[in-house]
C-alpha cells in the first residue's frame, strides 16, 4: 500500500486505546470509569497528559494516573486483547510505583472522634454526680 493507505494488521495490533487499555489491565470496574478520568486529564502518557480516550497506546509508553488514595505509574508490556482474569491482566504492564510501607494501618487518636459507649455512660455519670 502506499504511505497514505490504511496501516497494516501488524500495527494496528501494536496500539490500543487508553481507556480500552486502561480496563482491560483491569485498572478501573468499567471502561466508561476509564474513559472519563483520561477526559478528565488526570492520566499521563510518557509525561504528557492525555484527554482524549482513544488516544493510542503502545508497548513501552509510561502511564501515570490516580487509583484511590494513590498514583499508580506502569509501563505498558503488552496492548492485550480482551479483558481476561486478573493473572493475565497483570501480564500486560509493568509497575512501577513506589511501594509505602511506613504508613500506619490505622492510627488511634486520643480524645478525637467520637465517644464510644463506655465513654459516653462515663460522661453521663459524671454529669449527674455534678448536679447533687
Amino acid at each position: 500500500m502506499t504511505a497514505a493507505g490504511p496501516a497494516s494488521d501488524a500495527e494496528r495490533v501494536d496500539k490500543i486505546r487508553l481507556d480500552k487499555w486502561l480496563w482491560q489491565a483491569r485498572f478501573f470496574k468499567t471502561r466508561s470509569l476509564a474513559a472519563g478520568v483520561v477526559r478528565g486529564g488526570h492520566v499521563r502518557v510518557n509525561g504528557t497528559r492525555a484527554v482524549k480516550p482513544a488516544q493510542q497506546v503502545g508497548s513501552g509508553d509510561v502511564l501515570t494516573f490516580p487509583q484511590g488514595q494513590r498514583v499508580r505509574v506502569v509501563r505498558l508490556v503488552a496492548p492485550g486483547a480482551r479483558r481476561g482474569p486478573a493473572t493475565e491482566a497483570q501480564t500486560l504492564y509493568e509497575d512501577l510505583t513506589e511501594i509505602k510501607d511506613d504508613v500506619p494501618a490505622a492510627p488511634r487518636y486520643e480524645g478525637g472522634g467520637r465517644p464510644t459507649k463506655k465513654d459516653r455512660r462515663i460522661m453521663i455519670r459524671d454529669r449527674s454526680r455534678a448536679l447533687e
